[in-house]
């Protein structure tokens, strides 16, 4: 068993690139094709979940698989901070699954092959970026998912998409120029790329070279779409919604963030980004998108939209616990990327599901949906308030540590952030649930025809709320403990 344990890491990351192999092969049988997407889903998932124990236990799985420069190999290795990464997506790009099939079949969506064969690929390099055992090996997996998602974002091929496109492809593609130059500079001052918890770079250079380095890792994981290098998010909504909610929950803006998350605190650690001043320099970059995107947001009508701009604040709450240099913040961080994910993909579902059943798109347009759709309105209602922070839902979970992560970093006023930050929330959200729920409809027919979604679509919906609200009343699940474990890791190194 230890064994097979062994190259679980590897068959994991094969079983979505044999599915994608397997839907071109017969894709004109739709069918056929669907219950490949399917059976790849669930068998990731329990490829992943067979490796859960190992890794609960405090255990590291690592494989390598290919040479490629003295001491740096192409080379898997699962902790428990990847486990986060990979658990999260796999769950969820089973869920989303479903849904892109019922979404799909609806609109009667062409390219649809295509369109399953990127998305399997694209989970693919997202699980490879969460198993990887170093920078050589994070940044091949980081460069393809960008090619990968590429055909999903121009799916619709209108001028609007293709332009969508080339602007995704170039902040994503320059963003990895600079993921491998700071890859690079820090082969050349350490000789090695492996990921170390608490960090390898400390002595390692002059402190202006350590903080160039570290702004070129920032800028290269521009799909973390911190402000100003956040424009590409908002003009990729032209895509169909399942692969908003795939931008947006389960792999590429969740890789740039779980990216800098990883070189905090297993590249440079905590002590020598506080002898930087880095955490500083973080939370100004933070705290400026936290505020400016939801300001940006309430400007919103378009659904999609708005909820791209909730995701570029969001977030960035990520880089806000990591500059906080603190246990409860780093913690906060770590907590607040499966958190958000569940909460945040199941608004994007919602608002695809507005679109299949009612045509619906802009927020203006949706009042009085609540008598038509009362399950979807519910559930996108829930995460939004979940977001928010307010309980039942997780969001206030990676919130209460965020907030004790700034009072025990001695910065308050990150602690004032994160209160506007709510408010702003608020603000957004809650007139789109008035919206919906209170207003009547400016001509009463035009919802006569509106009904809830295809199964395939409301069940995930319903799933991952539900699943937002479980973490809220059971906090020791998986992820919790998970995020537990990667914190003893890199403890050593974070200032108490």
């Amino acid at each position: 068993m230890a064994d097979i344990t062994g190259i679980l890491p590897a068959i994991t990351i094969a079983i979505p690139l044999v599915a994608a192999v397997l839907i071109l092969i017969v894709g004109r049988y739709e069918n056929i094709r669907e219950g490949v997407t399917i059976a790849a889903a669930i068998a990731m998932l329990c490829s992943i979940l067979a490796m859960l124990p190992e890794v609960l236990s405090g255990a590291r799985i690592s494989i390598s698989l290919l040479p490629m420069v003295p001491g740096g190999d192409f080379a898997l290795r699962v902790d428990a901070f990847g486990m986060v990464f990979a658990l999260v997506a796999s769950i969820l790009w089973l869920l989303n699954s479903f849904y892109a099939i019922g979404y799909m079949r609806a609109l009667k969506e062409h390219a649809q092959t295509r369109f399953f064969f990127c998305l399997a690929v694209a989970i693919a390099a997202a699980i490879g970026i969460a198993f990887s055992a170093n920078l050589l090996t994070l940044f091949v997996f980081y460069e393809i998912l960008t090619i990968i998602t590429y055909p999903l974002v121009v799916h619709v091929e209108t001028p609007e998409a293709m332009k969508a496109g080339r602007k995704y492809l170039a902040y994503l593609l320059v963003g990895g120029i600079f993921l491998l130059a700071a890859t690079i500079l820090t082969y050349l001052l350490t000789g090695m790329t492996d990921f170390v918890p608490g960090g390898f770079l400390a002595g390692s250079g002059s402190d202006l070279i350590l903080r160039i380095l570290f702004l070129l890792f920032m800028v290269g994981f521009v799909k973390a779409a911190w402000m100003p290098i956040h424009g590409w998010l908002p003009a990729a909504m032209v895509a169909p919604t399942p692969v908003s909610a795939f931008l947006h929950a389960v792999a590429v803006v969740t890789a740039g963030v779980f990216g800098i998350v990883r070189i905090a605190g297993w590249v440079f650690g905590m002590d020598l980004m506080a002898s930087l001043g880095l955490g500083i320099f973080l939370a100004v970059i933070a705290s400026f998108t936290i505020i400016t995107a939801s300001l940006f947001a309430l400007t919103e009508d378009n659904l999609k939209r708005r909820l791209a701009y909730s995701t570029v604040s969001q977030l960035s709450y990520i880089l806000l616990g990591v500059s906080m240099l603190s246990i409860a913040g780093m913690t906060g961080a770590m907590a607040h990327i499966p958190i958000h994910a569940f909460m945040k993909i199941t608004l994007f579902m919602a608002a695809g599901a507005f679109i299949v059943s009612a045509g619906k798109e802009s927020i203006s347009d949706m009042k009085g949906l609540f008598r038509k759709m009362p399950v979807t309105v519910l559930m996108f209602s829930a995460a939004a308030i979940g977001i928010c922070g307010l309980p039942p839902l997780a969001g206030i979970i990676s919130k209460i540590y965020l907030a004790l992560g700034a009072v025990e970093g001695g910065m308050p006023i990150l602690l004032l952030v994160i209160i506007i930050s709510a408010v702003l929330n608020a603000a957004y959200f809650f007139p789109i649930i008035y919206t919906m729920i209170f207003e009547h409809p400016d001509d009463e027919r035009s919802l006569d025809a509106v009904t809830e979604p295809p199964l395939t679509m409301l069940v995930p919906i319903v799933l991952t709320a539900s699943i937002s609200v479980l973490i809220f009343f059971f906090p020791s699940m998986p992820f919790m403990d998970l995020i537990e474990i990667a914190i003893a890791e890199i403890t050593q190194s974070v200032i108490p």
